[in-house]
C-alpha cells in the first residue's frame, strides 16, 4: 500500500487522509466556501465545501450542514460576508468577518473557527457580536474596517 493510501488518526483523534492541505490551502478554502454560501447563496456548490458530517457548535444554528444552509435560507438576500483577517494553523482556520444585510438592526462581526478535514469545512464554533456604532463604542474605534457605521 503507498504513504497516499494509507489513512491514520490526526493529532486530534480525528481520522484523516495522509495528504493533508496546507493552512494556506484551508485559508483560501474557507474564504471561497464563506462566499459560496453566504453571499452566492450557491447551496449546490456550498456542499463541495461542507462536510457532510459537519459539526455545528454555535448556539444559534441548528446541528450539521443542513441546518447552517437553513439557516442561510431563512436569511435576507441582502446578507454578505466579509472578512477582515484570516489566521490558520495545521488543520483550523480562523476568521475575523462581519455580517451584514442580516435583516437585524445591526451587522454582526464575527470570529470563526473552522476545523479542517481531508479538504473540507468539518467542524466550526464562533463567537458573534453586534457592530457598535460610533456612540456605542468605549474604545472610539470601530470593531471592522476603519469606519463605523451609520448609527442606528
Amino acid at each position: 500500500m503507498s504513504i497516499d493510501m494509507m489513512m491514520g488518526e490526526g493529532m486530534s483523534g480525528y481520522l484523516v487522509e495522509d495528504h493533508m492541505t496546507t493552512p494556506e490551502q484551508n485559508k483560501a478554502m474557507v474564504l471561497e466556501a464563506f462566499d459560496t454560501l453566504f453571499n452566492k447563496r450557491d447551496y449546490v456548490a456550498a456542499e463541495d465545501f461542507w462536510s457532510e458530517r459537519y459539526i455545528q457548535h454555535s448556539a444559534h444554528i441548528a446541528p450539521g450542514r443542513a441546518g447552517l444552509f437553513d439557516l442561510i435560507r431563512s436569511l435576507p438576500d441582502t446578507l454578505r460576508y466579509e472578512h477582515q483577517l484570516v489566521l490558520a494553523e495545521g488543520d483550523h482556520v480562523m476568521l475575523y468577518g462581519r455580517f451584514s444585510g442580516n435583516g437585524a438592526p445591526a451587522a454582526s462581526v464575527a470570529a470563526d473557527v473552522v476545523r479542517m478535514e481531508n479538504g473540507k469545512l468539518a467542524e466550526h464554533w464562533d463567537v458573534l457580536q453586534d457592530e457598535a456604532t460610533q456612540a456605542e463604542s468605549v474604545s472610539g474605534l470601530p470593531m471592522f474596517g476603519d469606519r463605523f457605521p451609520p448609527d442606528r
